[in-house]
């Protein structure tokens, strides 16, 4: 390894992680010698020659979902997963008024977030009804009775 001064790091001491409990390691390397540095400033904050810490664990693991993600299957992926997620969301903040969570905590919040899913799989499931029980020369639009429904059970959750 070499700083932007072209000069060589060497290794310090190997230590645990703090606040790790699996056990990892990192390695610690200092610069051979900052005085006189152009880059001195922009390089290390202290008076100290520059240090940096290596782990190798965590280096290895980072390499690897590069190199998943770069890859064909890993794109193939990554783009019907974005294709998945981003209609619902956008069926859930445009068509049901719904733009923000307003609860607080942690328990609240995930109560929330699942009421609202379920009122949208409770929207798609009577749609789905709704088409198969009705003959096609009598199609009748649903939209209008699910957003009241989808209304009335957030209503019922901001009343709790």
């Amino acid at each position: 390894m070499r700083c932007p001064n072209d000069k060589a790091f060497h290794f310090l001491y190997r230590k645990n992680v703090r606040g790790n409990q699996y056990g990892r390691k990192e390695e610690v390397y200092e610069c051979e010698d900052c005085s006189g540095c152009p880059y001195a400033k922009k390089c290390k904050k202290t008076d100290k020659n520059r240090t940096v810490r290596i782990n190798q664990e965590l280096t290895s693991m980072h390499q690897e979902v590069i190199e998943n993600l770069e890859s064909i299957h890993g794109a193939l992926l990554r783009m019907n997963r974005s294709i998945q997620a981003e209609g619902t969301f956008g069926i859930m903040k445009s068509n049901r008024w719904y733009q923000r969570i307003v609860r607080r905590g942690i328990h609240s919040v995930k109560l929330e977030v699942l009421l609202v899913a379920i009122g949208h799989n409770l929207y798609k499931y009577q749609k789905k009804r709704q088409e198969t029980e009705l003959p096609h020369r009598f199609k009748k639009n649903f939209y209008g009775v699910g957003e009241v429904c989808f209304l009335r059970m957030i209503l019922v959750i901001y009343t709790q």
